[in-house]
């Protein structure tokens, strides 16, 4: 950095203190008031003596002597190390104090000594550990020091100690009066000393306890204030699990002050043992919870077989302890409640408590579709409801009399009124649900039987004249009237169950002033109010979101629909029938397919809400940004010619400085320092750099010098001046841009330096890459990767590695300069070829020399352009940086104190920086750690000695056979390192076991969460990234959370004043710049969603109330977060997407959650196809389990209608749109087979072209007015998934500009990115319905790599099948079906969709179209179909197939003589209600519906024909194979039984030629059964398909049907297929199952058999499909370019091979072409001979029609 030093002789200002309401020390006794019970010392207490006579060596009572310390926790003073400088030479410094705010000089109520003293006596007393106690003392002085640092000592423990304990807003406060301790009988008279039994009715009043409550806490010692915040600390530092249970902790603080107050605690003089508190309180606890989910088996967590219903979970834990009838149930192992001990021995029986005997299941979360109808009621209200409105009104020929066109007036009316008791009727079925998931024996339930009486009643009424008028009077006047009611209460009902939430439903919940529910209201529906503007804005954007849906759907969907009603309805099929269904199909035919077509306009109707909101989000938005100054568009004249002046407004603390220093002194040394960190990140060239620097010149008076500005803040202005200050389009003009644009909103006024207050970073960090191997960089990762990594990253950042070469070169010829010898490049005669020759490795891999720091170098480089913990390590130091840039800027005086001694000023800034800054990585694994990431982490530390690593570190058990210990342990830079090489720890804590108990994450946070320092917390994620210019503002950011200007009054003075009544800021949202945006276009779409939802969504819902916490690069409060369950939840499954749960919580609990506009931080995304859908498919099972969640069920019944809405459409809305978006492709591909049926079977009306009916068309049908409706169901489909791509584009428009958002949008859709949005769109849904069906939510390690390797077909299709493969086949042939029977142009949308969700996968494959690697795949193909049946291999088809049908099946758990099995892979058996519903019923109808259209086109014959029956037909068909393949299986099993144990010895591939012939047998089996029913359709190739449609839903259906029924669970082992095949038996370690297991294994056989069929044909349409492409030349470069977005000029090199290697892979590619041709020949000759039969033989003779 240039400096620029202040003028001399100039003095500092110190930050002043607010006044201090508490002048005078500690020592001054405070009032008690004897009336009130609560925290009053008792006798033996502390009294005001104590504080005279305190001596510093120990504790000092006024009942007593001081306990003796021997053999207790002797303190030390120097007990926490801090890393300071002694010595600075200058007695104003503070360089010596570890806490400079909270020093003797400062008023301070209590000195560290005599806290440290507290603590001290507090463990002792306790029993809590010695580090524990240390990391605490540590813990508190750090936030008393961060908090005295604006305002007084005095005043920062006060306001302490009321956000930990007694303040408005404190939890525990709002514990103690939500679970009724203030009533409790027993627990009050001993809080009142026994004076009274009981209190008055006005006393017990609410009010008057929490008035009590406010005097007793400002009546408090400063000394009790302390000693309860520490206690409270010490138990929550060892609480591990226990801190995710947050009232279960405040009942434990509570009987621990109890017990301290009490004599018996006062009078003990022999300090408890060492870690008591851990084994008595915690661990019993721990061990609760821990058992709850996982038995332990040879020291090993075995996962129990169960799901959330039967798991006492963390919040079920935590809910016993809301009420006081949950306390009540405590009770000890001699069954003596815990409530009938007096409160002051209750902490001394927390050993013997029987929490077996406590806990119970507070909310069911059941596996159940009925969750949706719980939480989302008014959604499902609101449109069934309106949807019923607008068609009955609209479809009056449906109710009309048989005799007539239209119904009475009375019926029109009550019809229509019916919509009221639909929306009571859903009322009524969701509080039935509702009953299910609220166990009945606990104090909730009777405001739904409530409900229920009263929803029974409106039902009464709204369906009631109904009854009356269709039944008895439609004529008459009362009629009428009775139907106008009947309608007005409908509405009114309506209108009602659509917008009050329904816990306020006929008995408030939520506002209710009972005792009963201030549980319920204080921890789930204390939801902090919007201000006047945001509330309106809220209400705005739904007016505008419903009011268009409501009418365009009205217009668009319901009038379309109305003909196809009118024409519908009364069609009535002739000369139709079914040998043995006679007429009756065809006289319902057209009910079913009108019905269907009712189902897919009600889904169209939920879908254009979805339209609206996203388009009036996205405009909400953006004019937030407009008003925001955030927009490119903003009517700013410049930002950059007002850079300078806004950097000295708003990120320089200059309201306390003397204006001594011109602004120009202190901008540049701000300006030069951002530069100059971009020229070291290698983002601007030198020359760059000079044109961007502020320089000194000399001025025109003599002997003077001045600042010279750079060019780029006055050329902005001057069109005329054309320079470059940085490269085009480059990351360093993005940065600068943003930094500037940022600087034009309005933000906070930032603090001086010293008096911010302190925070933490912290990251979690598991296997992440930490620091790329050289090895890594310059190698290709496998054979199917065609290019290094390094190769990659210089392509991506030319311009980067250019500099970083120049830079490199530099260093290189310094360190020759300097080497013996002198210059290598001294010789004059020396040529520009050779000069050019010997750069080559520089530009080659950066370095010439392999010198450890030459490849270090290198290393580094690409690590900070990857996705690696090094990066972002390297990002958030630079708060550090910026911290003492900050410092130095704006105390000038410093650098002029230590007058030019460079180390002495840094050794000050850097003090201030660790003072302020502090950086912890929760590296889980760092104990185990091999030795490469060993290495790494240490260079982590050397690189940055004040980072933390926290860590799990263990010790064997003491004894034989006990559990390992496991403690929390923290290291940094400036640890020891011990003779092994590792780092002795600062802090080692004990905890109670294991603490990774959930997905890891959030355990991995927690066990880290006691070694945070300071006030904020900021959660990053180990691929994020910061840059210098954004850490600037860092004052600014925390000063969102509203706490810098701190009243100076006492939080306990007057209750409710307008200082401590608002709601406190809990989370203060980031924007994240997706730095891995432009690699490709799945790196650009991966990108696009996370800033679109990051940036433009969160902006809007931040406004709106309806922002969560989704993890980074979030804010938090760490007090208020903590105090409240941690910064996310943690029950494994139920929790995986961890984050947004402490969103939930903290936005019930009163906490306000905002989103900075000016502020970002870097953030990698995944780049690949499986890695993006990994993600996709973690946040949709994640999504999944939130609908199951208690906080969706208090969010969705609780939250008033607009902010519901805003709730429902930010997060779970987004994935029902895409649930409903895939159902109505599924329901219209359906609806278009039944009108194809018609259009086919049936004469359609023919027009001219005015419109008239052609003449000679008697008994035709009118089919026009559904052809209609047809097209504009595709329009809104289309219209849907479209919509997608608006908020990227606008948000693109509003922030780069229309040239570049035209530009990205372009791309992507040149790129074909809407393929693969509908193929996403299905993982989501897939993702979330087998989540809410089957369960098994994980997370899922998606890897976040460059995507260049080229995966195989048989790895892409066994991953994508199932989830949707196998759904795009069968739509495709559905769609092949209607395109046969009639054409609409739209029919393309509807074709480009089925193929997304087929080849989608092999699209997005790098290199899918290099011939010689598709032929190659071809190979390795047909050996994933073949192999894994004579010997085990981990990747075939039969290993597959087994674990598709897992997931219905599951395993067996026992080992049977497999000890190599790892435990922990069990996989539970689907429930029976899951496997009936899912596995039976649901595939049954599906083969029901598909069916009914082939019988009904089979009903019709041809004169003179004989009759056919369709049900005899397709059940030949769809039954055949099966029979073929049962056959075929019984011949081969008795062949390898009895062959079998001869031939396996002489033939190791016996088994493999058996599978391969019963295979081989069931794909002939298959094939000829379809050419048999295309020859018995006389080669009608329209009915065929139709067929084999209906054959193939019936054949699911069957296979489904065996598998959910005959199949036990699996074995976790093979061997029971091999023995199938080879006839071997015995000693495959089966016991006694190997005499069940023939039977079993023969179903599975025939199942395997008719899945190879149909996977083997299915892959060959896959690639059949996937060779037209190669008719394109250059087909493969081309794809690289959409799928890269890399200039031919720049593609990624085809891999080099030895000869050896392209001799062999030219045979395979010759020998498997020519094989696959002749396959492919095959399947076009059973498709093309019948055609050229069909044309020389006369196959239409009855004589052939024999089925």
């Amino acid at each position: 950095m240039s400096g620029f030093e202040p003028p001399p002789n100039v003095q500092y200002q110190q930050y002043p203190d607010p006044s201090n309401p508490y002048g005078g020390s500690h020592h001054q006794q405070q009032q008690q008031d004897a009336s009130y019970d609560a925290y009053r010392p008792s006798p033996s207490s502390v009294s005001s003596d104590h504080y005279s006579s305190y001596q510093p060596g120990g504790y000092s009572n006024s009942s007593g002597p001081a306990p003796p310390l021997t053999g207790s926790y002797i303190p030390s003073r120097s007990s926490t190390p801090t890393y300071t400088e002694s010595g600075a030479g200058h007695a104003g410094m503070r360089t010596t104090e570890p806490y400079p705010a909270w020093t003797s000089d400062a008023a301070i109520p209590l000195s560290k000594e005599e806290i440290e003293d507290v603590l001290i006596d507090l463990a002792n007393k306790f029993g809590f550990q010695k580090d524990s106690s240390r990391n605490i003392f540590d813990f508190l002085m750090i936030q008393l020091d961060s908090r005295a640092s604006r305002m007084t000592p005095n005043q920062a423990l006060l306001t302490l100690h009321a956000d930990y304990i007694g303040g408005q807003h404190a939890n525990y406060r709002k514990w103690y009066f939500a679970a009724q301790l203030d009533l409790d009988d027993a627990i009050g008279t001993t809080q009142n000393g026994g004076t009274k039994k009981k209190g008055t009715p006005s006393e017990k009043s609410l009010d008057s306890a929490v008035n009590r409550w406010r005097q007793a806490m400002h009546n408090m010692s400063q000394y009790d204030r302390l000693r309860q915040i520490a206690l409270f600390l010490l138990c929550w530092g060892e609480a591990a699990q226990v801190r995710f249970v947050p009232e279960c902790l405040c009942f434990i603080f509570k009987c621990a002050d109890d017990y301290y107050r009490s004599p018996e605690c006062q009078n003990r003089m022999e300090p408890v043992p060492e870690g008591l508190y851990l084994r008595a309180v915690v661990k019993p606890l721990y061990r609760y919870i821990r058992d709850q989910a996982y038995e332990v088996v040879e020291g090993k967590f075995l996962k129990r077989e169960k799901d959330h219903e039967d798991i006492v979970g963390y919040d079920d834990v935590n809910q016993l302890f809301w009420y006081p009838e949950g306390i009540a149930r405590i009770v000890l192992a001699d069954k003596t409640r815990l409530v009938d001990i007096p409160p002051a021995q209750r902490f001394m029986k927390f050993d013997k408590i029987d929490w077996n005997r406590a806990f119970f299941k507070t909310y069911f979360e059941k596996r159940s579709f009925g969750h949706l109808l719980v939480n989302f009621n008014r959604v499902w209200v609101t449109h069934i409801s309106m949807f019923w409105y607008y068609t009955a009104y609209n479809s009056p020929i449906i109710y009309s009399p048989s005799n007539s066109l239209s119904p009475e007036r009375a019926m029109t009316w009550s019809v229509t009124a019916l919509g009221g008791a639909v929306s009571t009727f859903i009322e009524i079925l969701a509080t039935l649900y509702e009953f299910s998931y609220i166990p009945t024996t606990w104090n909730n339930t009777s405001h739904l039987s409530r409900r229920l009486v009263f929803l029974l009643i409106v039902l009464g009424l709204t369906a009631g004249p109904t009854v009356y008028i269709a039944g008895f009077d439609d004529t008459s006047k009362l009629a009428v009237i009775l139907g106008i009611v009947q309608f007005g209460i409908s509405v009114v009902a309506t209108v009602l169950f659509s917008v009050v939430p329904t816990a306020r439903l006929f008995g408030d919940r939520v506002s209710s002033k009972s005792r009963k529910y201030l549980a319920n209201q204080t921890f789930t529906a204390a939801y902090p109010k919007l201000d006047k503007g945001s509330r309106m804005a809220s209400i705005m954007l739904w007016v505008l979101v419903f009011g268009c849906k409501l009418t365009e759907s009205y217009f668009f969907l319901t009038l379309s629909f109305r003909d196809s009603i009118q024409i519908m309805t009364p069609m009535r099929i002739q000369n139709c029938s079914d040998k043995y269904l006679g007429n009756h199909l065809c006289r319902y035919h057209t009910t079913f397919t009108l019905t269907i077509m009712f189902v897919m306009d009600l889904v169209l109707f939920f879908l254009d809400t979805f339209l609206w909101f996203v388009i009036w989000n996205t405009v909400f938005s953006i004019g937030r940004s407009f008003a925001l100054g955030m927009s490119v568009w903003t009517p700013w004249k410049d930002i950059f010619t007002r850079l300078p002046k806004r950097i000295y407004a708003k990120i320089l603390a200059t309201g306390d400085m003397e204006v001594k220093y011109k602004p120009k002194v202190l901008v540049s040394q701000v300006w030069n320092a951002i530069v100059i960190s971009m020229y070291r990140e290698h983002l601007l060239s030198i020359d760059h750099v000079q044109k961007l620097l502020y320089h000194q010149i000399n001025s025109e008076t003599e002997g003077k010098r001045t600042l010279r500005a750079p060019a780029f803040f006055i050329s902005q202005g001057d069109k005329g001046l054309k320079t470059e200050f940085f490269p085009k389009g480059s990351e360093a003009e993005r940065r600068i841009s943003f930094f500037s644009q940022s600087l034009t909103t309005a933000i906070p006024e930032p603090l001086p330096v010293d008096a911010m207050p302190t925070f933490t970073v912290l990251v979690p960090h598991y296997s992440e890459k930490i620091l790329l191997s050289l090895r890594e960089i310059i190698r290709e990762e496998d054979q199917n990767t065609r290019v290094t990594l390094l190769e990659y990253l210089k392509q991506l950042h030319p311009v980067e590695w250019d500099n970083f070469v120049k830079d490199t070169k530099i260093l290189a010829e310094e360190s020759a300069f300097s080497a013996p010898g002198g210059s290598p490049f001294a010789d004059s005669d020396e040529k520009a070829e050779s000069k050019r020759a010997d750069d080559i490795p520089f530009y080659t891999v950066g370095f010439k020399s392999a010198a450890p720091e030459y490849t270090l170098r290198t290393r580094i480089w690409a690590s900070l352009r990857a996705q690696t913990l090094y990066r972002t390590v390297s990002g958030m130091m630079n708060y550090g940086k910026a911290i003492k840039l900050l410092y130095r800027v704006e105390n000038p005086e410093v650098v002029q104190l230590f007058g030019g001694n460079t180390d002495k000023l840094e050794r000050e800034l850097e003090r201030m920086s660790r003072r302020k800054f502090k950086f912890c990585i929760s590296m889980q694994r760092y104990s185990k750690f091999n030795k490469e990431e060993m290495e790494n982490a240490e260079f982590l530390l050397r690189a940055y000695p004040d980072l933390q690593i926290a860590y799990l570190d263990e010790e064997p058990p003491r004894k034989e056979g006990g559990e390992t210990r496991l403690f929390s342990a923290l290291i940094d830079g400036h640890s020891e390192i011990l003779p092994g090489g590792r780092r002795r720890p600062k802090f080692r804590i004990e905890l109670p076991g294991n603490p990774i108990l959930g997905d890891g994450k959030s355990d991995n946070q927690n066990h880290a969460m006691i070694f945070y320092r300071g006030e904020y917390l900021q959660l990053i994620d180990a691929n994020q990234d910061n840059y210098l210019e954004e850490c600037l503002k860092i004052r600014n950011v925390l000063g969102e959370f509203e706490e810098f200007n701190s009243s100076s009054q006492s939080p306990y003075t007057q209750w409710g004043s307008a200082e401590f009544n608002k709601a406190p800021v809990a989370i203060v949202g980031a924007r994240e710049y997706i730095f891995s945006e432009n690699i490709g276009i799945l790196g650009d779409v991966a990108a696009g969603k996370e800033q679109t939802f990051g940036t433009l969504a969160a902006r809007a819902m931040a406004w709106t109330g309806g922002k969560l916490h989704y993890g980074h690069p979030d804010f938090l409060n760490a007090i208020f977060m903590n105090t409240r369950g941690g910064v996310s939840k943690a029950q494994k499954g139920l929790h995986l997407n961890e984050d947004i749960y402490a969103g939930m919580n903290a936005f019930g609990r009163g906490g306000r959650i905002k989103h900075s506009e000016y502020y970002q931080c870097g953030k990698g995304r995944d780049m690949g196809f499986g890695t993006i859908l990994n993600f996709q498919t973690k946040i949709g099972t994640g999504m999944g389990e939130q609908m199951l969640s208690r906080e969706y069920y208090y969010l969705g019944t609780q939250l008033p209608m607009d902010r519901f809405l805003t709730f429902y459409y930010g997060h779970p809305g987004f994935h029902m749109n895409n649930i409903l978006v895939i159902f109505a492709v599924q329901i219209f591909v359906t609806t278009l087979v039944y009108i194809g049926s018609l259009n086919s079977s049936v004469l359609v009306c023919r027009y001219n072209s005015l419109g008239n009916l052609i003449a000679g068309q008697e008994g035709c049908h009118n089919l026009d007015p559904v052809y209609q409706w047809t097209t504009r169901c595709i329009i809104s489909i289309f219209l849907v998934f479209l919509i997608a791509f608006l908020p990227l584009f606008l948000q693109e428009l509003s922030e780069r500009g229309a040239g570049r958002a035209l530009i990205r949008l372009g791309k992507h859709f040149g790129s074909l990115s809407p393929v693969f949005e509908v193929f996403s769109t299905q993982i989501y849904t897939q993702s979330i319905l087998s989540n809410l069906t089957f369960g098994g939510a994980r997370y899922i390690a998606t890897g976040r790599g460059f995507a260049t390797t080229r995966i195989n077909f048989s790895i892409l299709y066994s991953r994508f099948a199932g989830p949707s493969i196998y759904m795009g086949l069968r739509l495709a042939l559905m769609m092949l079906y209607v395109t046969t029977s009639f054409w609409i142009d739209w029919f393309i949308y509807f074709w480009i969709t089925t193929f997304a969700l087929c080849v989608s996968p092999f699209l997005f494959n790098p290199h899918q179209f290099s011939f010689s690697d598709f032929i190659i795949d071809y190979r390795e193909f047909l050996r994933w179909m073949s192999r894994g049946n004579s010997r085990s291999h981990k990747n075939s088809w039969v290993g597959y197939c087994r674990l598709s049908r897992t997931r219905v099946t599951g395993f067996k758990r026992k080992k049977l003589g497999h000890p190599t099995e790892k435990l922990a892979a069990d996989v539970p058996r689907a429930g029976w209600r899951t496997v009936v519903y899912n596995e039976v019923l649901g595939p049954l109808c599906m083969a029901i519906i598909m069916t009914l259209p082939y019988l009904f086109v089979k009903s019709f014959t041809v004169t003179g024909e004989k009759q056919v029956s369709g049900l005899v037909r397709i059940a030949v068909i769809s039954c055949g194979p099966l029979v073929w393949n049962m056959v075929f299986l019984l011949l081969l099993f008795l062949i390898s039984l009895f062959l079998g144990p001869m031939l396996n010895n002489c033939c190791a591939k016996f088994g493999a030629v058996m599978a391969s012939v019963a295979h081989g047998a069931s794909v002939i089996g298959y094939i000829a059964f379809f050419e048999l029913l295309w020859f018995l359709e006389v080669w009608n190739a329209s009915h065929a398909i139709l067929g084999l449609v209906s054959s193939l839903f019936i054949q699911r259906f069957i296979y489904k049907f065996f598998i959910a029924v005959f199949l036990s669970r699996e074995f976790k082992h093979d061997e029971i297929n091999r023995a199938w095949w080879t006839g071997v038996w015995y000693n495959r370690g089966l016991g006694t199952h190997v005499l069940s297991q023939p039977a079993r294994e023969f179903i599975v056989k025939l199942v395997e058999m008719g899945l190879f069929a149909t996977d083997f044909i299915a892959c060959h349409v896959l690639l059949i499909l996937l060779t037209v492409p190669f008719l394109i030349p250059f087909i493969d470069r081309l794809h690289s370019v959409l799928l890269f977005w890399l200039a031919p000029s720049k593609q990624i090199r085809p891999p080099i091979y030895s000869f050896k290697q392209r001799s062999q892979r030219r045979k395979i590619v010759a020998k498997y072409t020519l094989l696959y041709m002749v396959v492919v020949l095959f399947f076009a000759a059973l498709i093309a001979l019948p055609l050229v039969f069909k044309n020389i033989f006369d196959f239409s003779s009855g004589a052939y029609t024999w089925i």
